[in-house]
Formats: structure tokens, sequence, C-alpha cells
């Protein structure tokens, strides 16, 4: 390495010390305050994860479903004793203060976003998700109508919804024999998204069996899933191998035989530059402040979506905006905590379950994946060689799907034809 490059390495570790320093700092400070303000406001306030390890309190079974990343973040000022007396002072007042308080149990945290589209998921009496279903059924013709023959399940990622697929591949897909069912995950888009949920990977599978599987009685179906979804998508892949045919992984966050503390530290590092991986290094390590992004942003969304229509002079804005609010904090952190890292160790065990099973698996990668590193579908061919590894040239984390919707539904197609 030369001189100048070890020169600007050293000076982004030292700032990006002196940055995180600081943010360590005022994320254990925002755990005073939320914690104070939640007492104040709730009637049962879920806490946080600003302890060194999980409390006795937890069960075992929720031990082994959440993961340790939750609660093994390091900040150099957690346990400080400034930090102890404020919390000691902020119990005295609140429960002076909640004395004469009443509280109701809200399906909304008062940070969270109580608007009408936001808690229609409410009026869902079943607590199934938004399924998304396009097949020959649904269009109007004066012929006899040919019921489906397969059936495709298709998992969006991250702070992703059923949109990513039916505005990018479902119009792409023209034949009667197939039967598209695009689900908005638990937490995400149109779904429930409750307060009590852990977000696991079983949580996740779980509301997919309950709203699609039985529901819509599939026999035998594939899934295409989208990065994080990939994880959820191997799981319920395997545990329906003896009726599932394909799995198409896209960008998938695969570190193989990997603890979760690493896994958090390979996909959001500590680091000032790119400025993406600033933010994602921001949002998972940082409970509180990701917290209060969540509360400005999303909080507040229809505010900032009419600041956007009044700059682009649009009455509808794009729905990849829409979704990065369509979400809660609880959601997203636990989602991101206990599938990505969480889901991390068992994606091995998921890929032997289905290889043995004779399931076909794809993977697609894109060249210029700044969010998923590309070495992750090299580890992925090299562990198990009977996946299939497509890179696609100048493809990113989504524009190998969103840029490429036409030329994504014909090799779709194909794959499932294999078959």
């Amino acid at each position: 390495m030369s001189f100048p490059r070890k020169f600007g390495t050293a000076i982004h570790a030292a700032l990006s010390f002196i940055v995180f320093f600081f943010l360590d700092l005022l994320d254990a400070i925002l755990c005073v305050v939320y914690e104070f303000v939640d007492e104040i406001l709730e009637e049962n306030s879920t806490g946080c994860y600003c302890t060194a390890a999980a409390p006795q309190s937890q069960t075992t079974d929720e031990n082994e479903l959440s993961s340790e990343t939750l609660f093994g973040r390091r900040n150099i000022f957690r346990g400080m004793w400034f930090l102890g007396f404020a919390r000691e002072f902020k119990s005295k007042l609140s429960r002076k203060l909640r004395k004469s308080k009443i509280h109701q149990e809200s399906v909304n945290r008062w940070s969270d976003c109580g608007c009408k589209s936001c808690k229609s998921w409410t009026k869902n009496e079943d607590g199934n998700l938004h399924v998304v279903v396009k097949d020959s059924t649904s269009r109007e013709t004066e012929y006899s109508v040919q019921e489906p023959s397969e059936n495709v399940i298709f998992i969006h990622g991250f702070m992703g919804s059923s949109h990513f697929w039916t505005e990018t591949v479902f119009e792409h897909i023209q034949k009667d024999d197939y039967r598209l069912l695009a689900i908005d995950l638990l937490g995400f888009g149109e779904s429930p998204k409750p307060r009590d949920s852990l977000y696991t990977l079983k949580d996740h599978v779980d509301t997919i069996e309950r709203s699609v599987i039985k529901p819509y009685q599939l026999d035998s179906f594939h899934v295409v899933a989208h990065s994080m979804g990939c994880l959820i998508a191997l799981a319920l892949a395997a545990k329906h191998s003896n009726i599932v045919k394909s799995v198409t992984l896209v960008a998938p966050p695969y570190f193989p035989s990997s603890v979760e503390g690493s896994v958090l530290n390979r996909i959001a590092r500590k680091r000032l530059w790119p400025p993406l991986a600033f933010g994602t290094a921001v949002m998972s390590w940082y409970e509180h402040i990701g917290r209060c992004v969540c509360f400005i942003i999303c909080k507040h969304h229809k505010i900032w979506e009419w600041l956007i229509k009044l700059c682009i002079g649009k009455r509808e804005i794009h729905w990849k905006i829409k979704d990065i609010t369509r979400h809660t904090h609880h959601s997203a952190w636990h989602s991101m905590h206990n599938v990505i890292c969480g889901g991390s160790k068992v994606a091995d065990e998921h890929l032997e379950t289905l290889i043995k099973s004779g399931v076909k698996i794809h993977l697609m990668q894109g060249d210029c994946d700044q969010i998923v590193p590309s070495h992750c579908s090299g580890n992925m061919k090299r562990t198990f060689p009977a996946v299939e590894v497509d890179i696609i040239t100048g493809a990113d984390h989504d524009s190998m799907i969103s840029g490429r919707g036409e030329e994504f539904a014909e090799k779709l197609e194909s794959i499932w034809c294999s078959c």
C-alpha cells in the first residue's frame, strides 16, 4: 500500500473513531430520554436493549430466536455512573407523574405514525399479511378461465413492500399458467406491525404460511426473494422442501458459518465512507438514534411527501419513497437484527436441506452492489456448488430488478420451466 493511501486510511479511521465516539454518547443519552418519555406516555413501556446481555426475564425460547446483536452492541458509555444516576432520577420522577395519568394501550407507539393509512392494518381481524395476487382468474375474459398450474411467492427485502415486485416484474410475466403472490412482510407495507412481535425468522415464516400457503392451498410453489427476504425464503422453502420447486435468491446477505456479531460487523462496519455505509452503521448500531430518524421521517411522512410533491410538481410520488416510511422502528430494528444477523447462522442448514431435497437454487448478484458484498455469492457457490450463480454486469442492489424488469422476468420463467 502506497504512503498516500495509508495516510488516507489512517485519517478515515481517526475521523470515524471521533464521530462514532460522539454517536455512542448521543445514543446513551437518548436511551435515558426515551425511557423517561415512554414511561410517561405509555402504559407498558417495552424498554430497550441497552444491556450487555439478555435479561433474566426473557425465556430460553426467546433467547434462541432473538439475535445476540440486540444486546451485544458495543457502546463505550453504556453503564457509566452518570447514566445510572439519570435513570434513578427518571424512575422516581416518572412514578410520581404516572399516578395522575390514565393510560390507554395503543397499537402504535407515541413515536410511530398514527395516520389512517399507517393504522389500516388494525382492521385486519385475522392478522394476515397483505398479499397482491396476479393470475388468470383476475383477468376479465369471455372465454373459460384456466386454473394456474404454477404458484410463485415473491418476498421483498428490508424496508420494502410488494410494490418492489408488482411495479417491476409482474407486468412482464404474461403467461396464464402462473399465479404470482407478492407479500408485504410482517411489519412492512400494509401488513400488520404488532408491538409485541420480535420479528424473528420464525415469525416471518409463520405469517407467510398463515397468509399464503394455507389460504391459497398451495401444494407446490416457487420462491423469489430479494436481499433480507432471501433468508426468509430459505427458511420457508426448507420447512416445505417437499413441495417447493425452486428458490431464486437476488443479492442474499450470506455469510457462511458466521456468528451473529461478525455478521453485524461485516454488513454495518463503523465507518464514515461511503455515505451509504455510514447510514447503515448508524441505523444498525444505535437503537435510539435510529428511533429518532424514524420519528422524524416515518411519523411525519405525510409532511415529507407533501414537500416532495411540491418540489417535483407531481400529484403522486414514486413507490420507493413511500416504502421507506411504511414500517415502524420496532419492526425494522428487530427484522434487521433477528433476520439478517440471527438468520445467517441457520442459512447453511436451510441450504443443505434444500439441496438434499433436490430443490433448484438460483442466485443472482450485481457486480456493483454496495449493500450486499459481491463475495457473498462466491461464498455460497464455494460452500454449495449445486447453487447456480449469475453475476449481472453493471447492476447494483436494486437495479438488477427495477432497471431490468423484462430481462429479469424472462430469466425467472426460464428457471421455472427448467424445474
